[in-house]
């Protein structure tokens, strides 16, 4: 443990639901859900103002809406989250070499490797800075914990949210730590805690009197031994600047559970390529290749099959995919596919097979595109283009007369579309057929650097969980929590 508290932990307040409230002046100060919006759509990020009424990540997203129907339901826009999550990651990383990133928008600095002075006051001064940088280059607002271990900044953070600072000083872990749930530690999920509170082990404290022994008799050895530690407030942990991925993987929910055997087969196909791409963009390749299938009883199974080396060719993965999935029943119906790709190296052992088959397929592909062409596969394809488009609410558009907008809804033939920008007054509302030809995808904007003076504020508009200052008071209220 650490006799300062330079550790330091970000969490971005509500990070994609705030990203779509700055971004869309209409929605501010009001419930917005962030995630899946068909039936089975599961919700990813909820703002505060939705929290209120007990909707939560990962909850259903048809439970959601029962619980606030006049929430604005929007598809995630990740390409936005990582321009801002790349904007956010540069700011910690000037702070310090020693950048943990857990996610888009959560984050541990090592302060101590970035020079800054061992004592409360001068890291609290960053971590202030850090809030102020952050609201001014990206709109949104961070919550900052500090402390000297990682499990306690985290915790530090949470107590702040929303758009707070708060420092648990060296010395006070195991006061702080006591009341609160065993959940609170890390590595503790409902299976877990479940067989905690069979043992009568409900709090923090009452997991560190247990002692060790009972622990691992409990949970085993690992897992007791390093949740004693962890109950006690010791975690020394070091922030890693690099961590490693042990597995690239992509899956999808069908809104209608799949029966058609060939359906099955495409969508693992599809899903195949899809990981082969995030493969190849990490720069990784793979040795062991992973099915998931969940059932329409939501029983889940996988399937693996490794092979003779690691390997990033689209071919040899998909083959390796369809083989397992021919060992799997799925009659009944498959409620969600997944593919992914484990066993991760930096190098590629080439399957020359399966290079020469590529190579094949190709060659095939394109003579097969040219006869197409030949015999008047180009108005086929015009007619595919003619189809109606698909305007997912939150999608970012451009209208050829009105401009930069996001789509509100779409059914029926028509979608509804609200025109304005991130700097702008709530916009006007207008309705267009789907098939409107001055109507067409945008990119999403930025959420600072065109607002005029004055311009509408994004803050949450809950109070963070420690208690407010009361008016005129000036004291900083991570002095109140570090007293605590």
């Amino acid at each position: 443990m650490r006799p300062a508290p330079t550790i330091l932990h970000l969490d971005m307040d509500a990070f994609f639901a705030a990203a779509e409230q700055a971004a869309k002046p209409s929605l501010r100060g009001k419930p917005v859900v962030v995630g899946g919006i068909g039936a089975r759509g599961v919700v990813s990020t909820a703002s505060y103002e939705a929290r209120v009424f007990g909707v939560r990540s990962a909850m259903p997203t048809a439970q959601a809406r029962r619980l606030c129907p006049n929430a604005a339901y929007l598809s995630p826009r990740f390409t936005l989250y990582r321009q801002v999550s790349e904007v956010v990651m540069e700011l910690l990383h000037a702070l310090s070499p020693l950048v943990e990133p857990l996610s888009l928008d959560e984050a541990f600095v090592d302060l101590e490797a970035g020079g800054v002075p061992a004592e409360t006051a001068a890291v609290r001064a960053v971590g202030e800075q850090l809030r102020r940088d952050i609201r001014s280059a990206t709109g949104l607002t961070g919550s900052v914990g500090l402390a000297g271990a990682k499990m306690l900044a985290k915790i530090a953070s949470e107590a702040a949210k929303p758009n707070g600072l708060v420092v648990i000083e060296p010395g006070t872990e195991r006061e702080l730590l006591g009341p609160m749930t065993v959940r609170t530690l890390p590595g503790v999920g409902p299976a877990t805690a479940e067989t905690l509170r069979r043992a009568g082990i409900h709090t923090v404290a009452e997991t560190a009197e247990a002692g060790e022994a009972e622990l691992v008799r409990l949970l085993g050895k690992a897992h007791g031994a390093g949740l004693h530690a962890m109950a006690r407030g010791q975690d020394d942990r070091p922030v890693v600047a690099e961590r490693d991925a042990k597995s690239i993987s992509v899956e999808d929910t069908f809104e209608v559970d799949l029966t058609d055997r060939t359906r099955v087969r495409s969508e693992v196909l599809r899903l195949a390529d899809r990981c082969v791409q995030r493969l190849r963009a990490a720069g990784r390749s793979g040795r062991t290749v992973v099915i998931k299938v969940r059932n329409y009883d939501f029983s889940t199974l996988t399937r693996s099959e490794t092979l003779r080396g690691p390997t990033d060719d689209p071919a040899v993965i998909r083959e390796a995919a369809v083989r397992l999935l021919e060992t799997v029943d799925t009659t009944g119906g498959v409620r969600l596919l997944g593919v992914g790709v484990s066993g991760l190296a930096d190098f590629t052992q080439e399957d020359l097979f399966a290079q020469l088959a590529t190579e094949r397929e190709a060659e095939e592909a394109a003579t097969a595109a040219a006869a197409e062409e030949a015999a008047g596969g180009t108005e086929q394809h015009e007619a595919e283009e003619e189809r109606p488009r698909r305007w997912h609410p939150g999608l970012d558009v451009v209208h050829d007369e009105y401009g930069a907008g996001w789509v509100q809804g779409s059914g029926v033939g028509r979608v509804t579309v609200r025109f304005e920008t991130p700097w702008s007054a709530p916009g006007r509302v207008r309705t267009f057929a789907v098939e409107d030809p001055a109507l067409r995808p945008g990119e999403p904007l930025p959420l600072v650097g065109g607002a005029p003076a004055g311009g509408q504020s994004s803050e949450p508009a809950i109070l963070p969980k420690f208690l407010s200052p009361e008016p005129g008071d000036t004291g900083s209220v991570g002095e109140e929590i570090s007293r605590r």
